[in-house]
């Protein structure tokens, strides 16, 4: 059965596998989970890698399906890599690996791992074309995914979960909502034509334009905030100064370059709050 719309064999069908991996979109889940652990202040190699690779599947799912759904559904794309068996295929292939990551942290940790990591999978599947249609949805199932990864990265590791773990998880759900809003707003003019309800879509360019950079404003000064008050490691404020230097130069520029500068802004303050929290430099 031929994977690839663009040859047979080996070659063009591991291109093809591989043309579903998109590491700007995929990174920061698997890094949120790796936060999470870190978080933890302890870190088992096995439990950690079982998660951040569950994590992967789920997300591998979201971008086989949306794909799937955009070209052979919806007639959005002009071209897709892949069969259509093909996407069925690979949809299998990563909720197998989903499950028997989930099967190992079941039995290294214990059904709570399961059942905090599974919805993640569901975020995936159900991302288009169920999800990617509401406006509220559409905004959060990626940021919640991103959420759902902290706080199981940080069970995985514990047992359990903490206030500071919840309180991370909440802050990145808010501020990559608001990016969620920002990069939505490219697609605007089509949205509209295929009633596509995103934010943009239902509050107009400048209001959700306004929406978006006060979720943004609203979880940095969360996060200064529990900084100031210790429950967050003094040195997240330094997370806090960069993203926002960031946001005050995305917030001069067009929708395509602000979620350009927004998202690579994300690495840098999950990488300085990860450098915070691990070394505490502060302290």
């Amino acid at each position: 059965m031929p994977i690839s719309r663009r040859g047979s064999g080996v070659v063009p069908a591991a291109r093809a596998v591989a043309s579903q991996v998109h590491p700007v979109f995929m990174l920061p889940p698997v890094a949120a989970s790796w936060f999470g652990s870190m978080l933890a202040g302890e870190f088992s190699l096995a439990t950690g890698g079982l998660h951040m690779v569950a994590i992967f599947a789920a997300v591998y799912t979201a971008h086989v399906k949306d794909g799937y759904v955009d070209f052979y559904i919806r007639g959005e794309d002009e071209d897709h890599p892949l069969t259509a068996k093909g996407c069925k295929l690979l949809l299998v292939a990563a909720a197998t690996l989903f499950l028997v990551c989930l099967g190992g942290l079941w039995v290294t940790v214990g059904v709570g791992a399961v059942l905090i990591t599974l919805p993640t999978w569901f975020i995936g599947y159900l991302h288009a074309p169920q999800l990617d249609t509401n406006p509220i949805t559409t905004t959060t199932g990626y940021p919640l995914g991103i959420a759902l990864s902290i706080l199981g990265g940080y069970y995985v590791q514990t047992g359990t979960l903490s206030p500071v773990a919840i309180a991370f998880a909440l802050v990145f759900l808010v501020l990559l909502s608001g990016v969620k809003v920002i990069d939505d707003a490219q697609d605007y003019e089509y949205d509209r034509t295929i009633s596509k309800r995103t934010v943009a879509v239902v509050l107009g360019q400048n209001r959700a334009r306004t929406a978006a950079y006060g979720l943004i404003l609203f979880a940095l000064l969360c996060v200064l905030g529990l900084s100031v008050s210790g429950v967050f490691p003094p040195s997240s404020v330094l997370a806090v100064l960069a993203f926002g230097a960031v946001a005050v130069v995305a917030y001069r520029s067009g929708p395509e370059l602000a979620t350009m500068l927004l998202i690579r802004g994300s690495y840098v303050f999950l990488a300085l709050l990860l450098t915070a929290v691990w070394f505490r430099p502060f302290s």
